[in-house]
């Protein structure tokens, strides 16, 4: 497998939310809006980023019965640092995201990819990886809190859309928009894979 595959990966054919389902707590809570969706977003990909290099450089040194103690001590302390940067760049935004920044830290997106690929990859790999699957998790998160903004409110980063005549569909912005519009994307995104599949079987079969 080559540098670019450990980047694309995380992007689509094992996207972290689309066809994983993971961080699925996150994903429904901050997306009501676009800038919530891609504050959050960030947030993982800067810890996913760190702390797949840190443990790719220290997988040599951490004995095997302490290494998952090891990893989230070093989790937590990246999510310390990005939840007081969030803070001293909008408390705004940081009061929105509320406790889901601290709940990065038991992500299971960012502990797995520390276990299963930092902690046997060289640094090089395991940043391009943590970089491809943080940009997946990103952009779902975008992806939904776009749609929900744009529709439950009428607004783009605040920014409004449509005239006074627009009806919110406000259904969208409360705890149960969230799985629809999740399950909407699900629903996209997996018919588009298989139609994919279906095409290279049939190239395949030429």
């Amino acid at each position: 497998m080559t540098s670019t595959d450990d980047f694309l990966r995380g992007l689509w054919r094992d996207n972290p939310v689309f066809v994983q389902v993971l961080g699925a707590c996150p994903t429904l809570a901050v997306t009501n809006t676009a800038r919530n969706a891609l504050a959050m977003g960030l947030a993982t990909l800067c810890v996913l980023v760190a702390s797949n290099a840190i443990v790719s450089s220290i997988r040599r040194f951490v004995p095997k019965q302490v290494r998952i103690a090891s990893y989230i001590l070093v989790i937590a302390s990246l999510v310390t640092i990005v939840d007081y940067a969030i803070q001293a760049i909008s408390l705004e935004v940081h009061r929105a995201l509320g406790a889901f920044i601290s709940l990065i830290v038991v992500n299971c997106i960012i502990l797995g990819r520390a276990e299963a690929f930092a902690s046997k990859n060289g640094v090089g790999r395991s940043l391009l990886d943590g970089l491809g699957m943080g940009l997946g998790f990103c952009l779902a998160l975008l992806l939904l809190g776009v749609v929900r903004e744009v529709l439950g409110s009428g607004s783009l980063f605040g920014v409004e859309l449509f005239g006074p005549r627009w009806q919110d569909w406000v259904i969208l912005v409360l705890p149960s928009g969230g799985f629809f519009t999740f399950a909407a994307w699900l629903l996209l995104f997996n018919w588009y894979s298989g139609r994919r599949q279906r095409r290279a079987a049939a190239r395949g079969a030429r």
